[in-house]
């Protein structure tokens, strides 16, 4: 059974949301002393997080950073604030999604099941080993691209979308495949996130000192081109 950590505030909220997730077969752990999440997460070691922004003593934004610091667990915001900056914000801290409130249980259970399922379920089974494009590799076991000596760690999602951009080099992948391949449904997902997550790939390529190989097509998608003299394309 997997573990979900709910940082909520709100008891009502959170014995409510606790209590719907657990007919599910989840394992809910509700922190009570909020001066000492990071110690009771490191205690938990939960499969996912479920996390309010706005928190006693520190801000869910802070909180998001410090988790993910030392682990690639997934991350989904439940939050009032509704705005864009807020999202992006999130979204560039390390969480996985954004579930703005009011929501549904339908909602929240959707976004957890297709969170379980890509981290730890179906698809994760499918990717055991590294790619590599040239002189880029990625590997899923330490969610990491090198190049030429250079590392930088991906969050799980930043991971999904290169490998997809990989696996299809040289060719424009529609923004709605990108989506579906990290979450599972375009309804309940802002065109913005995919954005978001984007540009900070390409920002670690940039880093790793490969600027410019993502480009993008209004209305077409991503394309991911490594110039050939890098070397030969393996995966």
């Amino acid at each position: 059974m997997h573990k979900i950590m709910l940082i909520e505030d709100d008891r009502q909220l959170s014995e409510l949301v606790g209590g719907h997730l657990e007919r599910y077969g989840y394992v809910i752990y509700q922190p009570t002393d909020f001066q000492h999440i990071m110690e009771g997460f490191a205690k938990a070691q939960p499969d996912l997080v479920l996390l309010d922004i706005n928190l006693p003593y520190y801000d869910g934004y802070f909180l998001c950073r410090s988790i993910r610091q030392q682990s690639t667990v997934p991350i989904i915001i439940i939050s009032a604030r509704s705005t864009e900056m807020d999202q992006i914000m999130a979204i560039e801290l390390g969480a996985d999604d954004y579930i703005t409130k009011p929501f549904t249980f339908d909602l929240l259970h959707s976004k957890v099941k297709a969170t379980m399922r890509r981290v730890y379920g179906e698809y994760a089974g499918k990717d055991s080993g590294s790619l590599t494009v040239g002189s880029l590799k990625i590997n899923s076991q330490t969610l990491a691209a090198h190049f030429e000596g250079k590392r930088e760690e991906l969050s799980k999602n930043e991971y999904i979308l290169l490998k997809k951009l990989m696996e299809q080099h040289n060719t424009f992948i529609p923004r709605e495949t990108l989506i579906e391949e990290v979450w599972d449904s375009l309804t309940f997902v802002d065109d913005n996130t995919l954005t978001v997550n984007m540009t900070r790939i390409k920002q670690k390529l940039s880093s790793l000192g490969l600027p410019k190989v993502i480009t993008s097509k209004r209305g077409v998608g991503y394309m991911l081109s490594v110039p050939a003299e890098l070397g030969k394309t393996n995966g």
